[in-house]
């Protein structure tokens, strides 16, 4: 019995944890303030708007992003 509950818990948490390591970065534009910004959760078009068309993987690449955008500048 003992034995078998280790087995389910280590299967349910080698897939869980995929799921909670994913994150993603955003380049959003504030709508009141005009200015851009790299943000962690995905802008809801209203207050923040998303400039580009993907997620990042990293802040770093989406800085770059943010960097390079048109409507950033």
């Amino acid at each position: 019995m003992f034995r078998r509950s280790v087995i389910a818990f280590a299967t349910l948490s080698l897939f869980s944890l995929p799921a909670f390591a994913a994150t993603e970065f955003w380049v959003a534009k504030n709508a009141s303030t005009n200015k851009c910004e790299v943000v962690a959760k995905k802008p809801d078009g209203k207050m923040m708007v998303e400039i580009g068309k993907a997620g990042y993987r990293t802040k770093a690449q989406a800085e770059k992003a943010m960097k390079a955008a048109a409507d950033c500048k």
